[in-house]
């Protein structure tokens, strides 16, 4: 008797603790998810419970007499206007439930990383009011920005209220110019003063200055703060020959403003035109004339040394002088094959005098056999893709 007791006793004891195990569970589950811990140290919600409400199945309370909560919202959008980038930004959303029955919170639901919500609890009697507490971050983005959250209770009749942040993201510190047009030939690449400027007055000092391949580099001292500051940036010509196309970084000691990015860009010293020739529909052992410009974007008088193609396809016919280049007439054999293949491809390489090689790819695709196709075909024009390389000699 007193081992079925204690059989029975420990049964109830293990169910207990079961059911404790999995409140608890619950609860864990209604923890913060994903939020920074420093926005519940502001002011605004500092006496506030972290109570962030984990996704629940929509309840519907309705009771002998019919009666339902009804939450009602203050205002359901809120705008910020003008707020810097990097800034946190802090909204209050107040509700009512203006039913006669338990209002219940179910979900709160946010649409991106930017903003966080507080709410103080879960369930309001009739004519009680809350506040839906939002914390707004603003990234990286310059201009107009609309950000959601939705509310879901178990109201009825508006179980879903969509809750809207708005925000005209700027910026504290202006600088110009915001690309650098640089030129290879040129003392320095041509390349411009950057002047920045702190537009809310605060002084800050540049810590740092980035860019693509270390080709564009500046002088600096962190130590000295102003609103303002005009950059002298020294540009490496041989790395901007490499990374002719790029971005650069400004990092500063600003609060609302730590890096400021612009681009930069320089024209090559020759382009082929087209960069890439493509033929379709060739047939094998059809020949195809194309004809493809060499051009100097600095006036600067050049002589082709030797014309190469990797793969024997392609050889020049004819080569005559144009302004500032040459122009060059190729004929391009398509090669005959027992392989069930599509394309074919070359690679055609044009050498610099003294400068380096100039390089122009070719992709052909067969097409189908017909009997009355003539062996030859000639274009004076061939599609541009891909670009050009230039390598040193």
């Amino acid at each position: 008797m007193k081992t079925t007791k204690s059989i029975i006793y420990l049964f109830v004891v293990s169910f207990v603790i079961l059911i404790m195990s999995q409140f608890g569970c619950e609860e864990q589950n209604m923890s913060p998810r994903g939020l920074n811990p420093a926005w519940f140290q502001q002011p605004i919600w500092s006496n506030q419970p972290n109570a962030r409400i984990a996704a629940q199945a929509p309840q519907v309370n309705r009771n002998r007499n019919n009666s339902v909560p009804r939450i009602k919202f203050e205002k359901v959008s809120h705008d910020f206007g003008r707020v810097s980038l990097g800034s946190n930004n802090f909204c209050e959303f107040k509700f009512t439930n203006t039913g006669d029955d338990i209002l219940k919170i179910n979900e709160v639901q946010e649409t991106c990383d930017c903003t966080a919500f507080l709410l103080e609890k879960k369930e309001y009697a009739p004519d009680e009011s809350g506040v839906v507490h939002v914390g707004y971050v603003a990234d990286a983005k310059l201009g107009s920005i609309i950000e959601q959250l939705y509310v879901f209770s178990n109201d009825p009749s508006n179980p879903q209220v969509e809750l809207v942040v708005k925000a005209d993201h700027v910026s504290s510190v202006d600088f110009e110019p915001k690309k650098l047009d640089l030129m290879l030939m040129y003392e320095n690449a041509n390349c411009p003063k950057i002047i920045i400027t702190s537009l809310d007055n605060q002084p800050f000092s540049i810590t740092g200055f980035k860019s693509t391949g270390d080709c564009i580099t500046a002088n600096f001292n962190p130590s000295i703060k102003n609103t303002q500051f005009v950059i002298k940036p020294k540009v490496d010509l041989k790395k901007l020959e490499l990374s002719m196309d790029g971005r650069f970084d400004i990092n500063l000691s600003h609060p609302q403003c730590k890096t400021v990015t612009g681009t930069y860009s320089a024209p090559p010293r020759f382009i082929a035109n087209p960069k890439t020739i493509t033929i379709n529909e060739a047939y094998p052992g059809e020949k195809i004339v194309k004809s493809v410009r060499i051009v100097s974007n600095y006036n600067e008088k050049f002589i082709i040394e030797s014309l190469l193609s990797s793969k024997g396809i392609v050889k020049v016919i004819d080569q005559k002088a144009i302004p500032n280049g040459y122009e060059l007439q190729l004929e391009i054999t398509s090669p005959k094959t027992e392989e069930q293949t599509r394309t074919f491809t070359d690679i055609f390489g044009v050498n610099l005098q003294g400068i380096g090689t100039l390089r122009i790819d070719f992709k052909g695709f067969y097409g189908e056999a017909k009997s009355s196709r003539t062996s030859s075909r000639a274009s004076t024009q061939g599609e541009v893709r891909g670009g050009v390389i230039i390598n040193s000699p």
